[in-house]
């Protein structure tokens, strides 16, 4: 089944929409994170610290699985297909991961980070493992920003091996 253009647009806007706003997202993590990591202001850090584990994990899951709805919706409603070009299974591969790892990882910390700034804030002396936080959006956006550079570039060529494995006639 092949969209026809007016349809195709409309869900080539939502992709990128839905992209975009995960793609802000994790800016505003990294923001949050490094005025909680550089601030010398306790109170400055403890609502960054707070912010980030109260607002940022929906939002955030949210828009990628926008995002992986969209994507896969284009793939079954255009040439591009969901495995028919790498470029096209690496994206989709980086979504779900991407996706799991805000909801095995990055989400059941959250409440010990918001918790942590909220101590913070109070003047409390509290620690907390600081950089672990820094990795999360590092890798996000890394690939979030691959995942964009290969939806302009459309590297690599047509995926048989992927077709062939999906179909299961293996490698030959």
């Amino acid at each position: 089944m092949v969209f026809r253009r007016r349809y195709r647009k409309l869900w080539l806007i939502l992709h990128i929409l839905s992209a975009s706003a995960w793609i802000g997202i994790d800016v505003i993590v990294a923001v949050l994170v490094g005025v909680g990591f550089l601030s010398d202001d306790p109170g400055r850090r403890g609502l960054a610290y707070e912010a980030l584990g109260t607002f940022i994990v929906w939002p955030m899951l949210v828009s990628g699985l926008l995002s992986l709805i969209t994507g896969v919706v284009l793939g079954l409603g255009t040439k591009w297909g969901l495995i028919r070009y790498w470029w096209v299974a690496v994206k989709l591969v980086a979504n779900v991961l991407l996706c799991t790892l805000i909801l095995v990882l990055l989400r059941p910390g959250m409440p010990a980070v918001q918790a942590y700034g909220v101590r913070l804030s109070a003047g409390e002396d509290v620690s907390f493992d600081i950089p672990s936080l820094i990795m999360p959006p590092i890798v996000s956006l890394s690939l979030l920003t691959v995942a964009t550079v290969l939806s302009v570039y459309k590297p690599w060529g047509r995926s048989d091996l992927l077709q062939r494995l999906v179909r299961g006639r293996g490698v030959s």
